[in-house]
């Protein structure tokens, strides 16, 4: 009996007249587990992040969801259904408070869970301060809070870390740990902070030129003579 995933895409692939962004990607990931993709620029992770949710044209393959078929969804029907993303960039409104934005995400969600998402990331007494006043570091958090609102199944993070210190960025990799494991949420990270990476990922994928170059635990990567030579001189090596 074949073992069921949270995330299920097979046969990724995007085109941009003749250049392959993305080539017959596939990534299975499990419930629960914090599967991180890596790779050098133009590996084509976002890329991969934009096909899964639904963003952008014409791309082909099969996208699953706790068993369902969400490819012919749009990114707003599949936020609904449980996939949700952060961006590298923050999304938040400066001139709105931190619970406004939150409450105003769990609108579009129809699930208000806006208290339990402000306390799980520390951000409940800062909820009435406007974003813009708030540090760095927070509105990253805000970031996370707006994508954590109604409990998605799978969250998708585009180097959440980006900008954070590096006392910040491994405080971050112990919460997403925490969350994955207590509210049962599959997360897939896209982040070029490799202490992150190593500190909190079950499995790594590597995509290199569009496709996938290895899988697996993250010190089988790390030591594969593959990885070492397409990021000869990168912290893989």
């Amino acid at each position: 009996m074949t073992e069921p995933y949270m995330l299920d895409a097979t046969g990724l692939t995007r085109r941009y007249g003749g250049f392959t962004a993305l080539n017959n990607v596939s990534l299975r990931v499990r419930e629960g587990e914090i599967r991180g993709l890596i790779g050098s620029n133009g590996a084509g992770k976002s890329t991969c992040m934009d096909v899964l949710t639904g963003r952008g044209r014409h791309p082909t393959g099969t996208v699953r969801l706790a068993g369902r078929d969400i490819s012919h969804l749009t990114e707003r029907e599949r936020r609904a259904f449980g996939l949700s993303r952060s961006f590298q960039k923050t999304n938040i409104f400066p001139e709105l408070t931190i619970r406004e934005q939150v409450e105003l995400a769990a609108r579009r969600a129809e699930i208000d869970n806006t208290d339990e998402v402000l306390e799980e990331l520390s951000l409940a007494a800062l909820a009435n301060r406007p974003a813009s006043d708030v540090s760095y570091g927070d509105q990253r958090r805000v970031d996370l809070a707006l994508a954590l609102v109604g409990k998605p199944k799978v969250l998708l993070l585009d180097e959440p870390a980006a900008g954070l210190t590096i006392e910040e960025s491994l405080s971050l990799a112990r919460h997403l740990r925490s969350l994955a494991e207590r509210w049962r949420l599959t997360v897939v990270l896209v982040e070029h902070d490799m202490e992150v990476i190593f500190a909190i990922c079950d499995r790594l994928t590597v995509l290199h030129l569009g496709e996938v170059l290895t899988e697996g635990d993250p010190a089988t990567v790390r030591d594969d003579p593959e990885v070492v030579r397409a990021y000869l001189g990168s912290t893989f090596a």
